[in-house]
């Protein structure tokens, strides 16, 4: 199944600018010389022993909280190839020393067993603190996910460190959210039930695309139940999932969607779920998604009050069409939002649905298949402009993790969540508390998640991690301040729907 990708977007136009579509086809053009020679000639696979001191690359910072950081990367066998032009993995420890100045890291993190897939966390970090840290594995210092091609940072708040090869690099924790915790929400998009290659996009043959190693479960399935017991690890106590559940709305993926979403708990109650472009039914009268999740009637789109809290998800593609055009609500559904949001404007709002508002800030080039159509995108910002309770716009679509927030609504964060099913992986945990939010992103942490998400690293030529990992912390992690009293936790986790 052709993934969506995003590209540059001005505001809400159409059609990106001449020198982008330049820009994007220089960046582009190694990576596809690169993806054709190992089409036409198919790489060698390279077996050398385990070395003493392995490559470690790939470190990233992945989630950043106001006491908490966690942080992976990868070891493996220098001069190896796997086949596609990425190292053989390197069992090994790994440890992360860390500390409040660069030249006293005092404090040390461990794996508790050896794995090419490193993931540690540190834990009781004080808000607002600058820590200096350095990844080792073997005594080999790790060294960051590049992202020189969108001048992004993938392991911290500043600069500091990224000179050098192996850090000390640095970042300052957020402050916590005001108030109490009220309670923490799992969003997620893009599980793709059904798809077995990765990353084959429209218009570029010659990227062939990731598919699962031989013999292992399909990379959906894994993907998607180790979200559903990561976000319960984590403490979520509901789960959004915005479109995209399947690769192509077969009624065996969607079963087996609603088999593994069911993992978290009740549908219409403790997770919810709307629908994206691949799940759109492929002929009149046979629409699986709403067998599935709808019980076979009633409109996609919906909204719930939950203790104070409202959950409005959008249907973003309610139309004919084989997918690749622009999201579209329909007059009718975005009648019926409009009202929505006029009968209660300052009651606490979350909106989820797939297809984002607006593209900004990305590596390739822009499609009008990347969001919602101008227009509609436009009156559902000039809804929210009139409507200061909505916080919130959760978005999948683009298969990366972007924070945006534009002058016509500022009080609302669009949020862009990446793929489940591929690198980086996982979800978003929005934790709500009292007087604001934050948002911050997990990796899924089973063993064959870690390992799926390293092998699907390489989609788009080796670019992808540009793409969908965000160019900076803050685009995965955020802190907003924002009245959210009027929640009462008691009646969203404990009281009746």
């Amino acid at each position: 199944m052709r993934c969506c990708l995003s590209a540059p977007l001005a505001a809400l136009s159409a059609l990106p600018a001449p020198c982008e579509i330049l820009r994007s086809g220089a960046l582009l053009a190694p990576a596809l010389l690169r993806a054709a020679a190992t089409a036409l000639h198919g790489p060698a696979r390279d077996s050398r022993p385990h070395p003493d001191t392995p490559a470690a690359l790939h470190l990233e910072l992945v989630t950043l909280t106001e006491d908490r950081a966690v942080i992976t990367w990868y070891t493996g066998i220098p001069g190896t190839n796997d086949g596609l032009g990425h190292p053989l993995p390197a069992v090994t420890e790994g440890e992360v020393v860390y500390g409040t100045h660069p030249a006293r890291l005092n404090r040390v993190a461990a794996e508790d067993r050896p794995t090419a897939h490193h993931q540690v966390e540190l834990t009781g970090l004080e808000p607002g603190q600058t820590y200096y840290y350095q990844a080792r594995s073997r005594r080999t210092h790790a060294t960051p996910t590049p992202l020189h091609l969108v001048r992004g940072n993938a392991v911290g708040t500043h600069r500091y460190g990224l000179g050098t090869r192996g850090g000390p690099y640095s970042f300052t924790t957020p402050q916590p959210p005001p108030g109490r915790h009220l309670l923490s929400i799992a969003l997620c998009n893009d599980l793709h039930l059904g798809e077995t290659t990765a990353g084959l996009m429209a218009g570029v043959p010659m990227l062939r695309g990731v598919a699962q190693e031989p013999g292992l479960a399909p990379y959906a399935e894994i993907m998607s139940r180790d979200l559903v017991a990561e976000a319960r690890r984590r403490g979520a106590d509901l789960l959004l999932a915005a479109g995209d559940i399947t690769a192509g709305g077969a009624p065996r993926d969607l079963a087996q969607a609603r088999r593994i979403l069911d993992g978290f708990g009740t549908h219409g109650q403790d997770y919810f779920v709307v629908r994206g472009n691949h799940d759109r039914p492929r002929h009149r009268g046979d629409d699986s998604f709403r067998a599935g999740f709808l019980g076979g009637e009633g409109p996609a789109y919906f909204a719930r009050d939950l203790g104070g809290l409202r959950i409005i998800g959008l249907d973003t593609y309610v139309k004919s069409g084989n997918g690749s055009d622009a999201g579209g609500l329909g007059a009718e559904q975005l009648s019926w939002f409009r009202a929505r949001l006029r009968e209660q404007k300052d009651q606490p709002t979350v909106v989820f649905g797939h297809h984002p508002l607006t593209v900004r800030d990305g590596v390739f080039p822009v499609t009008g298949g990347q969001r919602l159509g101008r227009r509609q995108a436009r009156a559902v910002l000039d809804a929210y402009a009139d409507a200061p309770g909505v916080f919130l716009h959760h978005a999948g679509h683009t298969h990366r993790n972007k924070r945006t927030v534009l002058p016509q609504a500022p009080h609302v964060t669009l949020q862009e969540v990446c793929a489940a099913k591929e690198y980086p992986g996982g979800f978003s945990l929005l934790r709500i508390h009292t007087g604001g939010y934050a948002l911050n992103h997990y990796k899924t942490s089973g063993s064959a998640a870690r390992a799926w998400s390293e092998r699907s690293r390489r989609m788009a030529g080796g670019l992808w991690p540009h793409h969908s990992l965000g160019r900076s912390v803050t685009d995965r992690n955020s802190m907003t301040p924002h009245d959210l009293s009027g929640i009462s936790r008691q009646a969203v986790v404990g009281g009746p729907r």
